[in-house]
């Protein structure tokens, strides 16, 4: 089971790098109702969908950037805009490798309620997991996964689920192909990728756009 999971998660991984190193060329213009699309599997969101202001997110969760996004910036972005309904929150994966798809597909197998909570942990320990040696970095990611209630047997049997690859690699192609994704964390303020990643700077892009 354990080479067939690594078989999985390699090969989809292979696919995602593929697509990625292929010319990007600009993405065309397009709509704010376009880009709210959610993929196969759903989009993973906060607060009010009616909220004036919607903020989307392409992250990896392997990406430093974007642990250092979700840790200085998300928190006070989350309780002075998300939760006070200024803000709709929507978390896209954008995995820049093998390690990050699969994080990805687990985050898919936790309970609903829990989600946020998982991605967060995972952003958290991304150190002990994401940059383990190779030869140890499937133990070192199961050991950071049982603190959310994950067993060996249901962490395999997440990533052996090949509608969890396919609908990651969706999201992802169709972010770069029509929206210019190319980098993590790609945030994008009412359909407009911002350049700003400071609490205080993407603050005032917020309050712009309201």
């Amino acid at each position: 089971m354990i080479k067939a999971t690594r078989r999985i998660v390699l090969q989809a991984a292979a696919v995602l790098l593929a697509g990625f190193m292929m010319a990007t060329g600009s993405a065309s213009a397009f709509t704010m109702e376009e880009m709210s699309v959610a993929g196969p599997l759903g989009d993973k969101t906060l607060g009010d969908p009616n909220a004036p202001v919607t903020i989307i997110e392409y992250a990896s969760l392997t990406c430093p950037h974007c642990a250092h996004f979700h840790e200085t910036v998300f928190p006070k972005l989350k309780s002075d805009y998300i939760d006070t309904g200024k803000v709709y929150f929507i978390y896209r994966d954008f995995p820049l490798d093998g390690r990050a798809l699969g994080a990805a597909m687990l985050t898919r197998c936790v309970p609903e309620d829990k989600y946020f909570d998982f991605v967060g942990l995972l952003f958290d320990t991304q150190r002990k997991w994401a940059a383990a040696e190779p030869a140890q970095a499937e133990q070192a990611l199961l050991d950071v996964v049982k603190q959310a209630g994950f067993t060996q047997e249901s962490f395999y049997a997440c990533l052996q689920k090949q509608d969890l690859v396919d609908g990651i690699q969706w999201v992802r192609q169709r972010a770069k192909d029509r929206f210019g994704v190319n980098a993590t964390p790609s945030v994008f303020i009412n359909g407009e990728l911002t350049e700003a990643f400071t609490f205080e700077d993407i603050a005032k892009e917020i309050d712009a756009a309201m």
